[in-house]
């Protein structure tokens, strides 16, 4: 009926003889009866462009947008200012790919890009080495604690702090059963920090590496020395799972001796985007590249002595034996990688100061106005940076319910996490002392 649909009943009834069978019902015999779904499925029929768009428009409607409400939630995600000139330069015909190509030295262009990425978040991270991106945070964090197993022998166990985010650890987990490689979780101290007393309870011959986030899930701060010392003392590797904008203003993890630096790269540019797409931020020591996994793009010279650039490394199994490669992941995030790009060369090492430090200064005023309320109590001491961890006195749900209602994304319930009466609070440089007090006035009213 329709010849621009491939799979039209004769051709349908064509391969099915073609291979012996007389029914699409042939092709699933071995599926026990009783598990098979009779009957039709309830899907609407078919609908005409107008009606889609009417229907798509209505839907769309549904989703409230963090335009209309003041937005404290973070957790990973983070509403940071996205300079307008992302938008443009990534609408630019030459740019707009979200993938690498296959011939790639025919795309000088794209590997510019790449290449000038990787050199951003070397120069962010203090680190000798950055691949072309991750898919998220949580798939870079994976695989660096993948090279730190492959890195030492005869080893087959982790420790990762309880600070790194529980969905980054449940991938974690995830990953590692099915490869027998043990996670041991390092929990906190009272002040919120990975306690190093119990991760030394925890080492034995078998340890790869200690992964902490920094600041982490809780917001606090973790005291990067004394981890790297702690790896050092135990000849394992240390992994930093960092918060970009925070680079902004503490010092670099490779200046402080961390072996691989992982983020997630949403807060560079990247916007909420409803949960995606981001990009797995990666970089490390020159001595491990050859044990990095996705590409690498690197600069070299034509037959003409001209600057070309090319992929250096592409250690994955579509292009050298399927066995010997470091990973299996097919692509990296090319257009989140040049977002980020264009935001870090536009808000220059002054600019990403600044973003940092207004992040962390209106995180302490609302901390510190939250608390004179009374309503709540403080969970951990160690300094914070841009989010905060507090135990609200009453109904957690109430509350944030109340807030959404006035206008604000209050934060985020920890009780999904098996913390109750626990918030999760993020503030970044777009929130003004207007919104902060009228958060707060918010709270007052409604405890």
């Amino acid at each position: 009926m329709h010849r621009y649909i491939p799979n039209n009943g004769a051709l349908l009834q064509e391969m099915l003889e073609k291979i012996g069978l007389s029914s699409m019902d042939d092709l699933f015999v071995d599926i026990p009866q009783e598990l098979q779904f009779k009957g039709e499925l309830n899907i609407p029929g078919a609908l005409s462009e107008m009606e889609l768009l009417e229907k798509a428009t209505k839907l769309s409607k549904k989703n409230k947008s963090t335009d209309d409400l003041t937005c404290f939630l973070g957790g990973g995600v983070y509403d940071h200012f996205v300079p307008l000139v992302i938008d443009h330069i990534i609408s630019r015909s030459e740019f707009y790919t979200s993938y690498t190509p296959y011939q790639p030295e025919v795309s000088q262009g794209t590997l510019q890009a790449i290449f000038e990425y990787q050199s951003l978040i070397t120069q962010l991270t203090g680190m000798e080495v950055s691949n072309a991106s991750m898919y998220d945070g949580s798939n870079a964090a994976i695989e660096a604690a993948f090279l730190s197993i492959a890195s030492k022998r005869k080893s087959n166990i982790l420790l990762v702090s309880q600070g790194v985010h529980p969905e980054v650890l449940e991938v974690i987990k995830t990953y590692c059963h099915f490869r027998q490689i043990e996670v041991r979780v390092v929990p906190l101290n009272d002040q919120g920090r990975t306690d190093l007393q119990k991760a030394q309870e925890l080492m034995e011959a078998g340890v790869a590496s200690i992964m902490v986030q920094n600041p982490n899930f809780f917001g606090v701060v973790e005291d990067i020395d004394s981890v790297v010392k702690f790896s050092k003392d135990h000849k394992i590797m240390s992994i930093d799972y960092v918060d970009p904008i925070s680079l902004g203003l503490f010092e670099a993890p490779g200046d402080q001796g961390v072996d691989v630096v992982v983020a997630d790269g949403q807060s560079l540019g990247n916007g909420m985007n409803y949960g995606g797409p981001y990009l797995g931020v990666m970089a490390m020591r020159k001595k491990d590249v050859r044990k990095m996994p996705g590409r690498v793009a690197g600069l070299s010279k034509d037959v003409d002595g001209k600057r070309a650039f090319v992929l250096t490394l592409q250690a994955r199994e579509q292009h050298i034996r399927r066995f010997k490669a470091t990973s299996n992941i097919c692509s990296n995030q090319a257009l989140n990688m040049l977002v980020a790009s264009i935001y870090l060369n536009t808000m220059g090492k002054k600019g990403l100061r600044e973003v940092a430090i207004q992040s962390a200064s209106k995180a302490a005023y609302l901390k510190k106005a939250l608390l004179e309320t009374g309503h709540f109590e403080n969970v951990f001491s160690g300094p914070n940076f841009k989010e905060f961890t507090l135990r609200y006195k009453g109904d957690v749900d109430a509350l944030l319910k109340g807030l959404e209602e006035d206008g604000f994304l209050g934060g985020l319930n920890l009780n999904r996490f098996g913390r109750d009466g626990e918030i999760l609070i993020a503030v970044t440089e777009k929130r003004s002392k207007a919104e902060m007090d009228a958060y707060v006035d918010a709270v007052r009213r409604l405890s």
